[in-house]
């Protein structure tokens, strides 16, 4: 049973994001008790896990949608990356959506890393990678 959920796409995406994330919180955390300003740290966590969800996502994940190295790679590199960002900008509309109607902020962040999920899913299986677009 493992061995099937291991050959599904999303579930080796969605292992590949929860990694990504440690890379990000571990980061974020290490830099914070160091001293580092939050703005700085957290910054520099989202960009190593964009980095290591990368390196997951084209190395594990869309194994038969990598590019080969040279331009359609550089383009590829520059898809996920607009989709980090696009990411990043639906996760900050939805956490001050929700603090500026009175809600938890943390609340937020959950129903946003959840829509986030499903998002850069959608852009990476249909787009960046889209030669791998099977489930």
């Amino acid at each position: 049973m493992l061995r099937r959920a291991a050959d599904i796409v999303l579930v080796r995406y969605f292992i590949a994001s929860l990694l990504a994330l440690g890379v990000d919180m571990v980061t974020f955390l290490t830099l914070l008790h160091f001293g580092t300003a939050p703005t700085l740290a957290a910054s520099a966590g989202y960009s190593l896990g964009i980095v290591a969800h990368w390196l997951l996502s084209s190395r594990a994940v869309f194994t038969d949608g990598l590019a080969a190295p040279g331009p359609e790679r550089t383009r590829q590199k520059v898809l996920f990356l607009l989709s980090a960002m696009f990411g990043v900008g639906v996760t900050t509309g939805i956490v001050g959506a929700a603090d500026f109607l009175g809600a938890d902020p943390r609340l937020g962040k959950l129903v946003a890393i959840a829509v986030s999920f499903t998002v850069n899913w959608l852009l990476r299986r249909g787009l960046v990678f889209r030669a791998s677009a099977r489930a």
